[in-house]
């Protein structure tokens, strides 16, 4: 699976209030990057994370680089509604933060969320996107809200410009019955990293064994399912080693017991006797004779007495 660090660049402009998408376009937000998160970190653990928004007075790094989903999730809370978006100086905050990760190893993406109109103009954004591309940081942007025809030639072509061997997206998500986060684990931002539909075990299980997560369950959304199915398997796997045990002792107990040699017949051509069976014959044999000494003593004491 592929190493990265992703920075999440939020839209938390006066715009993300707008309630075309369900519940708002802010939560929808939230909602998605939850998802955003879980599909990083599931793929690679050892990929990170980081959070920052370009509304208000000017862009904010919410949270650097990192793996706990509950430093993410404080950040969104902190999260206030305000202003207008910074989507030039945003972006290039966020590829400051990625140059001072930690792991060099993991390759650069910036995650862009955009419901709002954008005031730069395109050859600023294309001289930005070239920059990008030169420093190996790939740009995925999921513009969703009522965008301007402008706005959209924009983006697509910032995007022409950024395109690279790690590959940067474009996903236009328009207003509609369907949450943000369902109709962003069809675009290839996500699919790549094997997302499941968040639609259950059932919808999981029938687009081809789970989408990647274990037993078919998303655990962000719904956790208690996931963990009772873990601890189900679980449980089964210690019986299964249990009766594995006890089979074993089973067949050590039998391997101490030793088998008879005997011969069918003896030397005369008799059919000879077991173990246990000549020692009842030994033990009667000895009884014969002891009766048999005692008849003559008694005998003998007869003839002295007479």
């Amino acid at each position: 699976m592929v190493l990265e660090a992703t920075m999440i660049v939020v839209d938390n402009s006066e715009s993300s209030r707008n309630g075309d998408y369900v519940p708002s376009r802010w939560e929808a937000q939230s909602d998605a990057v939850n998802l955003i998160f879980s599909a990083k970190t599931q793929a690679n653990p050892e990929s990170s994370v980081g959070l920052m928004s370009m509304g208000g007075k000017g862009p904010e790094v919410l949270v650097t680089l990192t793996t706990d989903f509950g430093k993410v999730l404080d950040g969104i809370h902190r999260t206030k509604i305000r202003g207008h978006t910074h989507l030039a100086t945003g972006i290039q905050i966020a590829g400051l933060a990625l140059k001072h990760r930690q792991n060099k190893s993991q390759r650069q993406r910036i995650i862009v969320f955009t419901c709002s109109p954008i005031g730069e103009s395109e050859k600023d954004l294309v001289k930005l996107a070239k920059r990008m591309k030169k420093n190996n940081i790939s740009i995925d942007f999921i513009a969703f809200g009522d965008l301007d025809p402008e706005d959209t030639k924009k983006l697509e072509v910032f995007n022409e410009n950024i395109k690279g061997g790690d590959g940067s997206h474009l996903a236009i998500i328009p207003p509609g019955p369907s949450l943000l986060s369902d109709t962003l684990v069809t675009t290839p931002i996500l699919s790549a990293d094997g997302v499941a539909p968040r639609g259950g075990a059932e919808e999981a299980g029938a687009e081809g064994g789970g989408g990647g997560f274990e037993f078919g369950v998303d655990p962000s959304t719904d956790p208690e399912l996931a963990l009772a199915l873990r601890m189900s398997m679980e449980e089964e796997k210690a019986r299964q080693e249990k009766e594995g045990k006890k089979d074993e002792s089973k067949g050590e107990s039998l391997e101490g017991i030793l088998e008879e040699n005997q011969p069918l017949l003896d030397g005369q051509g008799e059919p000879s006797a077991s173990g246990e069976d000549k020692m009842d014959e030994d033990k009667e044999e000895s009884s014969d004779k002891k009766e048999e000494k005692k008849d003559g003593d008694g005998d003998g004491d007869k003839m002295d007495t007479a």
